[in-house]
């Protein structure tokens, strides 16, 4: 028997060649992330603009996919599917940063790297070596606290400082260097001047002795970032003038590509 007219506006209706319901799911996936992961249907009703009964449904199908699951208090929480999909688009972003990387390793000759927010975490998707023989603490799969490194200035400086309060206090500011912030003030002040300039600094505040300069992916589909590191007597202050509009030419084209603009 065929649908109504009505039954099927939601589910086969496109806007812009995608299917409407669809485009719909996701968005109301990405403003559960965005929530921390668990709303409530009117939360999403208000933020949405869509009516309850259509959220509803969508995610009576989610929660039947195991892409979000239903609380005992009757809120929805992401589902455990979404960490398999989580890690394998992890994995594919580092082999798509791997050729800009490789060329700032060219340009620069320094280390190149690829960081995301993990959490409150950063961890390391990629990176393309120097051909200088120097081992860095840097390696795809480690994971640091962002207070002590060049990436997790560059990502956090997008937040809200009452966000990245909050995110200090639950990780606390251990140092690693002498030379690592290690209070909130510092921190907050480190990240103003990342606003002013456009990229952040970590001086030997992870590892003495290496210097890291590091700008975010503009409208990266996840908080990314690109860095180099190398020796501080080489990554020097003039260096740096020379470098930073490298680092931000690439975490540009590396946008592109990821928002499928420009594949490499």
């Amino acid at each position: 028997m065929p649908r109504s007219s009505a039954s099927t506006t939601d589910s086969a209706k496109s806007t812009g060649g995608g299917v409407q319901s669809l485009e719909r799911a996701f968005d109301l996936l990405e403003r559960m992330a965005d929530a921390g992961g668990e709303v409530g249907l009117s939360e999403l009703s208000a933020h949405s603009g869509l009516p309850l009964p259509t959220i509803h449904r969508l995610m009576r199908t989610l929660v039947s996919c195991g892409y979000v699951r239903q609380q005992p208090n009757r809120r929805y929480a992401l589902g455990p599917r979404l960490i398999r999909l989580g890690e394998s688009a992890s994995r594919l972003l580092g082999t798509w940063a791997r050729p800009y990387l490789a060329r700032l390793v060219e340009v620069t000759g320094e280390t190149a790297n690829m960081a995301l927010l993990d959490g409150d975490e950063i961890v390391y998707v990629a990176q393309v070596p120097s051909k200088h023989s120097m081992r860095m603490f840097t390696e795809v799969g480690r994971r640091v606290l962002p207070h002590s490194t060049g990436v997790g200035k560059a990502l956090l400086a997008g937040l809200p400082d009452a966000e990245v309060r909050a995110l200090l206090q639950r990780t606390g500011m251990p140092a690693a260097t002498e030379k690592t912030l290690t209070t909130p003030e510092e921190f907050l002040a480190a990240l103003a001047e990342v606003r002013r300039t456009g990229y952040a600094v970590d001086d030997n505040e992870q590892e003495i002795g290496v210097r890291c300069l590091a700008v975010s992916v503009p409208d990266s589909p996840t908080a990314a970032a690109v860095s180099i590191s190398g020796p501080a007597g080489r990554v020097t202050e003039a260096a740096t003038d020379k470098i930073v509009p490298v680092l931000k030419q690439v975490a540009a084209e590396l946008s592109e590509a990821l928002a499928g603009q420009n594949p490499s």
